[in-house]
């Protein structure tokens, strides 16, 4: 099933949401909030230019950022909109340019180039800041659960290295040395037991149990380099069953995790004893591509809606244009 959206303005950014029920884009006209399982328009604002937006699940709040194009949308304020009211909640100044946002149930996380606030989001009161590493591009990952509410920053610009930083004890739980070469994106499962990374090489694609800070699964996407542009676990409360992934190749990456999970369980000493070659020679028929499914080069985002028993899966994608009128909607079954 396919259906597409034509806009009168190029889309600036692309989000789903914490299960990925919806999905948000912004444009240079405003925002707009589309149900994912339907591809229908819920919600549009004519705000002006929006390079952020948010939804916090499926309620009615929404974090946005401006692209810079009018007085009141500057890329340096975050605002706090309700949907409904249609009333900004807050507004959140900052001296540099906003990077990325992100919001679960307790916290609020604003990305800066160089620092990391952390919110109470009920109150909007500032908990924490985290100096981090020069990260140009925002790259970040937010766990949904407010259980394990865990952050996700890279730790290194050289090398693969993961920050992963409590947001409920305000504390770094531990650091993953997860590639050689620097990280291009970052995703955690539902409940924020794993984590999946890629580097900019893009030929291996890694989960990790968070818990232990090990590498727990190592899947090899393809021979050569490719940008990976997302990452994105089957939404579960337990142990996910499929994590999509997609890259500038053009194909959609699938890996089904929950039989490597329950048939071998993540092991350090193991991890360790294993060469990399036999890893991805154990774990290659996990692995199934979607050849084609986005232009070759353009920027992408997969995320999965549901998984039924006889697995069958399936996957919501939006991908977006850089300087082109134009948005399309997929649902592969």
């Amino acid at each position: 099933m396919a259906t597409s959206h034509h806009n009168a303005s190029p889309i600036l950014c692309a989000s789903f949401n914490q299960d990925n029920s919806f999905f948000s884009i912004g444009t240079r006209d405003g925002f707009k909030v589309y149900n994912a399982r339907t591809g229908m328009l819920c919600y549009e604002n004519s705000c002006g230019a929006v390079s952020i937006v948010e939804m916090l699940f499926s309620s009615s709040l929404v974090a946005f950022v401006g692209a810079g194009e009018q007085p009141s949308l500057s890329p340096r304020r975050l605002c706090l909109f309700n949907t409904v009211t249609e009333n900004r909640l807050r507004d959140l100044n900052f001296l540099t340019s906003i990077l990325a946002v992100r919001v679960n149930m307790k916290r609020l996380i604003v990305l800066l180039q160089d620092k990391t606030y952390v919110y109470d989001l009920n109150s909007v009161a500032i908990l924490d800041t985290i100096d981090t590493v020069p990260n140009a591009k925002g790259l970040c990952a937010f766990s949904p659960s407010s259980e394990g509410s865990y952050l996700a920053l890279p730790a290194s610009t050289e090398r693969g290295s993961v920050l992963i930083y409590n947001t409920i004890e305000l504390s770094s739980l531990c650091q993953i040395d997860a590639h050689r070469s620097a990280l291009a994106a970052l995703a955690f499962s539902s409940s924020g037991m794993f984590l999946a990374t890629a580097s900019e090489q893009g030929t291996r694609i890694r989960v990790h149990l968070v818990s232990q800070a090990t590498k727990s699964y190592n899947f090899r996407r393809g021979t050569y380099p490719s940008t990976i542009y997302s990452l994105s676990f089957q939404p579960s409360v337990e142990i996910p069953n499929i994590l999509v992934a997609t890259s500038s190749s053009g194909s959609l990456h699938v890996f089904f995790l929950e039989s490597l999970i329950n048939e071998r369980k993540p092991s350090s000493l193991l991890g360790s004893m294993i060469p990399d070659s036999l890893n991805d020679a154990f774990e290659s028929g996990q692995h199934h591509v979607f050849h084609n499914a986005t232009p070759v080069g353009v920027k992408s985002h997969a995320a999965i809606y549901n998984v039924d028993n006889f697995g069958n899966h399936y996957c919501h994608q939006v991908y977006f244009f850089s300087g082109m009128c134009s948005s399309r909607y997929h649902a592969f079954e």
